[in-house]
């Protein structure tokens, strides 16, 4: 966890990643979430076979290589990233972000059925404490917004598209890391799950939305390119090392990085109000998360030894 592999893309993504929750707002005030999705990674997909390019990264994957690169980039580049910009429509860009802080669960919980990986009782005790906090966060939500005491009324719905968006990307952090993705060079494997992601964008917003918009705001465009570049280029490569290097469990400490980023924008930018219950949620969350985060995982045996023969040489050390 000291390794400058480690803490520099940790740092990286969980800084940047915490920016970009409010950018995420300025692309769906007067434009379809979904096509501002599509806009972000049509630029992204590109770019990011150029990097794999210029890495000297092989780009062509085998027919199973395909298949788990279609798996992930529907669940990370499609759905996850569908859910959260429909969400934001509904929840402040912090809360959201202080949601999905909560992957770590559901992280932990995949990977102990594709990967073998076990959690100890203190990471689940931690993980619990989070919960609680998160919860008083969205209760918080919930009573300020003026339909919070309607069954499915904005909150609600921000809640359930949260989620499901945390579920999206937990599946795609877990299952790019079986054998099958470990064998493939990490850029590569994303350039063609974030193509395959960008047809599914196109293809539900097309069926939703309608004709594509053009906005004319500069702003717009500019964060499109941040959010394609930095927050996606830039980004992905290094999340899903980590993901390779300490285990997606433990990739999820970035999330207090992150919320806090989040948070502090979401105060200075959206009008954020702090009382004695989100101050008390805030605490929680990121307290459960430092013991959940904490507590060891394990790994059977069988599974190590079998994701390290598949692993190539020249590819177990990229970093």
């Amino acid at each position: 966890m000291l390794s400058w592999r480690v803490i520099v893309p940790f740092l990286l993504t969980g800084t940047i990643w915490g920016s970009t929750w409010f950018v995420i707002t300025g692309q769906i005030d007067g434009v379809p979430a979904a096509w501002s999705v599509f806009y972000r990674f049509a630029l992204a997909t590109p770019a990011l076979f150029i990097v794999a390019a210029l890495m000297k990264r092989r780009l062509r994957l085998t027919g199973p290589e395909q298949r788990l690169a279609m798996i992930v980039g529907l669940f990370q580049f499609s759905g996850n990233f569908l859910f959260v910009y429909h969400a934001e429509l509904y929840v402040t860009s912090g809360i959201v972000a202080m949601m999905f802080g909560l992957l770590m669960v559901p992280n932990a919980l995949f990977a102990r059925v594709f990967l073998g990986e076990k959690a100890r009782g203190s990471f689940w005790a931690g993980s619990a404490i989070a919960i609680v906090g998160v919860s008083l966060l969205l209760l918080h939500e919930w009573r300020a917004n003026p339909d919070a005491g309607v069954i499915g009324g904005n909150v609600s719905l921000g809640i359930v598209l949260a989620a499901l968006g945390i579920l999206a990307a937990s599946l795609a952090n877990v299952v790019q890391a079986n054998p099958v993705g470990r064998g493939v060079p990490m850029v590569s494997l994303l350039a063609w799950a974030m193509l395959y992601g960008t047809l599914f964008d196109l293809g539900f917003a097309v069926l939703t939305a309608g004709p594509p918009p053009v906005p004319t705001s500069a702003g717009y465009w500019g964060g499109i390119v941040y959010l394609a570049l930095i927050g996606s280029v830039v980004t992905f490569p290094l999340h899903y090392n980590l993901v390779r290097e300490i285990g997606a469990g433990r990739t999820a400490y970035n999330s207090i990085l992150t919320i806090s980023v989040a948070m502090a924008i979401s105060t200075l930018f959206e009008e954020y109000r702090w009382t004695a219950l989100t101050l008390g949620g805030m605490g929680l969350a990121v307290l459960g998360m430092i013991l959940a985060l904490r507590a060891r995982r394990q790994k059977s045996v069988q599974v190590q030894q079998s994701a390290q023969m598949r692993v190539r040489p020249e590819e177990a050390g990229e970093g």
